[in-house]
């Protein structure tokens, strides 16, 4: 057994001892310290831990954590890292006074993505995720989603949610693959919706089950993507083949998104940044959580979701990044910290639940991740020394995270 202390930390965050699935409301601000602490790891699990004055000795592998905090590590329930190239000379156009939507109207956006991803081999693909991984574990996620969505065809689907499958066996950290075939209408389908929409109920999902290549199925549920009625199709389909519901929501407009999600059982529903107060109503009387993207927001200049009203109105909320080669090419949590105390006004308390306990329902993974509990993975974080954790979205241009563990394994790239 491989045993592994750290001690003298100056504080312990997000201790949880009784089973939380995740938190909501007003308890989205409690997060559960203790001071002068210590952490013992035994393999991939939290063994124990407390304060100093019941520390274990005699351990051979030890770490001294004086001035700094450990905390779980990010979970990032959001993303889109399996992609080909960048896209920047569409964010120049941007600047220039093109909107997010007359660029994808124009074959840019999603269908661009497609179109690079169709040329890439599967094996140049794998590389360039295996480097955005890697890049995001070193700034502290411990476990991340990852949608397909960027190939729009059976063979490109296919390839990425492949890599998706490679990068699970290679990597340590919990990977969730989501199948997102419905993210937008391949140009030669464009006067042929339903065409496209039965290649992906009737071809990829059947390969997809086959092959046990995704864990979830999504739905871009918006203004010039999917209406809800073929949402609803397309989920539903999804479901026969055993699995669940994650959703793009209300991204661009008022979409019906979150209530089409919800009657599909939708584990989460994501984007969010067009709600009111009939879609709050909706998800208090749901088990679907909310996911918000405040990167999109910063850099589509967009508004953001509102989060402070919605945890005001006693919901649970989840932040993720959404990285991706269009709206949000980041997989930056502790900026995520930063914007969602700036811009959404959340407390960092409230953003740090976001995106642990709260980020690992959205991934069903809130029985092993998340929260300082014993028995859970020891996906952690150590920062740098730090006066209190209010400094992490306060320097939000500083890199802050010290040392990265995954299943107990310190993680060096």
């Amino acid at each position: 057994m491989k045993r592994t202390l750290i001690k003298n930390i100056k504080s312990l965050a997000g201790i949880h001892t009784k089973p939380h699935s995740y938190l909501k409301g007003e308890a989205m601000s409690i997060l559960h310290t203790i001071e002068d602490a210590f952490l013992l790891i035994e393999d991939d699990k939290i063994a124990d831990f407390g304060t100093m004055d019941n520390c274990p000795t005699s351990i051979e592998h030890t770490i001294d954590a004086q001035g700094q905090f450990v905390l779980p590590a990010w979970v990032d329930s959001h993303t889109h890292i399996v992609f080909a190239e960048s896209r920047d000379s569409e964010y120049l156009a941007r600047l220039k006074g093109k909107s997010y939507e007359q660029i994808a109207a124009e074959g840019g956006g999603i269908l661009n993505s497609a179109l690079k991803l169709e040329s890439m081999s599967e094996e140049a693909l794998y590389e360039g995720a295996a480097k955005r991984l890697e890049e995001v574990i070193s700034m502290g996620t411990g476990a991340i989603e990852i949608k397909s969505g960027y190939g729009l065809s059976y063979e490109s689907e296919l390839k990425i949610l492949r890599v998706i499958r490679k990068l699970k066996e290679n990597y340590s950290i919990p990977i969730k693959s989501t199948f997102l075939g419905a993210h937008a209408i391949p140009t030669i389908y464009k006067n042929d919706r339903e065409k496209y929409i039965d290649l992906v109920i009737n071809k990829m999902l059947p390969q997809i089950h086959e092959e046990k290549l995704a864990d979830y199925i999504d739905v871009f549920c918006d203004e010039g993507f999917f209406t809800v009625e073929e949402t609803e199709k397309i989920l539903t389909a999804g479901a026969a083949y055993g699995l669940k519901a994650k959703i793009h929501a209300n991204e661009l407009a008022n979409s019906g998104g979150v209530q089409v999600g919800i009657k599909c059982n939708a584990v989460s529903v994501d984007h969010l940044e067009r709600i009111e107060q009939p879609e709050i109503d909706a998800l208090k009387n749901s088990n679907t959580i909310p996911t918000v993207l405040p990167s999109v927001s910063f850099f589509l200049n967009i508004p953001y979701a509102p989060s402070r009203m919605m945890i005001d109105n006693g919901l649970g909320v989840t932040i993720a990044s959404d990285y991706n080669p269009g709206s949000s090419p980041s997989g930056n949590i502790p900026f995520l910290l930063a914007l969602a105390c700036n811009k959404m006004r959340l407390l960092p308390s409230e953003a740090i639940n976001a995106v642990t306990l709260n980020g690992a329902y959205a991934l069903e993974l809130e029985d092993q991740l998340g929260s300082i509990t014993k028995g859970k993975l020891a996906n952690i974080i150590i920062t740098n020394k730090m006066s209190t954790l209010a400094h992490l979205p306060y320097a939000f241009g500083s890199h802050q995270i010290d040392k990265v563990f995954i299943k107990g394994e310190l993680q060096s790239f």
